[in-house]
């Protein structure tokens, strides 16, 4: 346990008898990268998050979209604002758009009519394995089109979360020099999920390739692994690896609940960093597990 007052940088909600995720309630995602994610397919809500992060002092969340009905992109916003009206959470929303859509803008400020929204996920098209990238094709970093989209958040004032395989971190390395305004944060401590010698050594070269970048921040979140248990000792390695690389002013921890629950409990997750992190200063620690997130997304603390 800890008296560390928390902001998680990132969860999902969802209620599958109410609104419509693809993924959850009639597709399948083939290559999900925890394998089978049919404990998935339940509602999570606050009352289950709080119930998850029991005996933690909880003070803000931030929501990141969760692969709602792309048809209505702008409604899982507006959903979760009168979510939060009720509950008090999420303190902030990342929502989601095509940014290589010719509608990019018009679903953009249809999001900014929610006081709560802050930026949006869009996942880039990415490739399975190093070794099969297409570069340029329709939908990737390259593409002129997503490039367009993506100098909207520029003009708008928006943030960016980014969620790549780590292989594409030298193509969003470009990105992030193109567009120094835009607030980046990178998803899932870069997935490191290759942990052999060399995966590791190619996660960390491009770890430090994006950290060079002042306008990226990274959520050490989301260190589950298809075919291996979430441990500390397994975990601690790329854990410190992440915050030497971007400095402990960059990082923010995140749940990435209900998702990671595949893997492990949140608390088992949550008192698996703080053991792992016992050598940052009061504020070092406060700012990796509060403030930091708080800062980025523009919530307010009491």
């Amino acid at each position: 346990m800890t008296d560390q007052p928390i902001v998680d940088a990132h969860h999902h909600f969802w209620n599958l008898g109410l609104n419509y995720y693809p993924w959850l309630s009639d597709a399948v995602e083939k290559h999900f990268f925890l394998g089978d994610y049919s404990a998935l397919k339940q509602d999570f809500l606050p009352a289950d998050y709080r119930r998850v992060a029991d005996g933690f002092e909880i003070v803000a969340t931030v929501h990141v979209e969760a692969e709602w009905d792309r048809n209505a992109q702008v409604a899982e916003t507006e959903w979760l604002s009168s979510v939060a009206a009720r509950e008090g959470m999420p303190n902030a929303i990342v929502g989601h758009v095509w940014l290589a859509a010719d509608n990019c803008e018009e679903v953009l400020r249809g999001h900014m009519r929610h006081p709560l929204f802050r930026g949006v996920r869009s996942k880039p098209v990415t490739s399975l394995t190093p070794d099969t990238m297409t570069p340029g094709a329709p939908g990737t970093m390259q593409d002129p089109n997503w490039r367009r989209g993506f100098s909207l958040l520029r003009d708008l004032g928006l943030t960016y979360d980014l969620r790549v395989p780590y292989w594409h971190l030298y193509e969003a390395t470009e990105i992030a020099l193109m567009f120094p305004e835009v607030p980046i944060v990178l998803n899932h401590t870069g997935f490191p999920w290759d942990r052999s010698e060399d995966g590791l050594v190619a996660w960390r070269s491009a770890m430090r390739a994006i950290a060079a970048c002042p306008n990226v921040r990274v959520k050490l979140s989301e260190l589950g692994l298809a075919d291996a248990t979430w441990t500390v000792e397994s975990n601690r390695g790329v854990v410190l690896d992440a915050v030497d690389i971007f400095g402990p002013e960059r990082c923010m921890w995140a749940s990435n609940f209900p998702v990671a629950g595949l893997r492990v409990s949140y608390r088992e997750q949550l008192e698996g960093f703080l053991e792992i992190l016992p050598g940052l200063t009061a504020e070092e620690r406060d700012g990796v597990f509060r403030r930091n997130a708080a800062n980025f997304y523009g919530i307010e603390l009491a």
